[in-house]
């Protein structure tokens, strides 16, 4: 899927004419930048349509972007020109260095369904801090019955002219510029099982009430026990020729069964009890200590009445 946004290019052809653009990137964001994507929208003062940011991270060796933390940056726009807060975003970036130096700008977010002529501007601001930025886009809209997470790149289209005289083509010039185009590229939204509980939640357009850790523990093994049956599913159906085997899905099933560790039925029984009486207690002792704090406040509370 791509969206292009036309510059308009008065250009001089000659034989033959061919498009170009850069190759495509991948990205993974952590949870931390969604949630902080979505308390940002929740905050907008009540004119502001959608919000936008700047994302942070680094690139991985194998030139993965890394998104893992975000801030928001105040702006104005409408159907023909943004204005950024220019000198917001530099004190932002400043401080959130003084934390963490190895994060870096390595994109923007916005919220909504996609992109707009106004994002082609903010694209090319930050582009000018970073080669190359990522667009995060978040629909907080809920279009679809959950929110959407797509992330695109910009790259430059132009026109490689062939044979065209001397005396028309500059010397050196071989390529004009034609178009801004936003293609998406691999999402990756990896999560620990906490993570994964806030986030369906999160994904949810109503929610009566938010789960206890004992039903986040319930959700997560059933999630659990569905792709357990989807890959027996899986592997009956190649067993049988129903499915065609697929090598690296076979490797992949290897190295997740020889991860776990060799426990006999006894024992894991003897572990999973153990663990949960752990959780068991952990929530005990919350619940202890929440009642104990709401009784001093109260007794504060009246002691300053008195």
């Amino acid at each position: 899927m791509a969206v292009a946004v036309a510059v308009a290019v008065a250009v001089a052809v000659a034989e033959r004419t061919v498009l170009q653009f850069s190759p495509t990137l991948t990205a993974k964001v952590h949870p931390l930048v969604i949630f902080n994507i979505c308390d940002c929208y929740v905050r907008r003062p009540d004119q502001t349509k959608r919000v936008i940011g700047t994302l942070l991270g680094s690139v991985l060796p194998d030139g993965t972007v890394d998104i893992r933390n975000s801030y928001a940056v105040p702006h104005n726009e409408n159907s023909e020109e943004v204005a950024l807060d220019i000198e917001y975003q530099h004190n932002m970036l400043i401080s959130q260095q003084k934390v963490n130096p190895k994060e870096v700008i390595v994109g923007w977010y916005s919220t909504g369904l996609g992109v707009t002529g106004c994002s082609v501007l903010i694209h090319e601001f930050y582009s000018r801090e970073v080669p190359n930025p990522v667009h995060l886009i978040v629909d907080t809209g809920f279009s679809n019955g959950e929110g959407a997470i797509k992330a695109y790149v910009s790259s430059n289209l132009s026109l490689s002219l062939g044979e065209l005289k001397q005396a028309v083509r500059p010397a050196g010039d071989h390529q004009l510029p034609l178009a801004a185009q936003f293609q998406e590229i691999p999402l990756d939204l990896r999560m620990v099982e906490a993570e994964r509980v806030g986030f369906d939640i999160l994904k949810k357009t109503m929610t009566d009430k938010l789960p206890t850790d004992l039903e986040g523990m319930e959700a997560s093994m059933e999630r659990l026990l569905a792709l357990i049956d989807d890959v027996y599913t899986y592997v009956d159906d190649v067993d049988e020729g129903r499915v065609a085997p697929d090598n690296n899905v076979g490797r992949f099933l290897w190295d997740a069964v020889e991860s776990l560790p060799k426990l006999s039925p006894a024992v894991f029984d003897k572990l999973m009890n153990e663990s949960l009486q752990d959780n068991m207690l952990l929530l005990y002792l919350s619940s202890i200590t929440r009642t104990q704090l709401t009784l001093a406040e109260k007794l504060n509370t009246a002691a300053q009445v008195l």
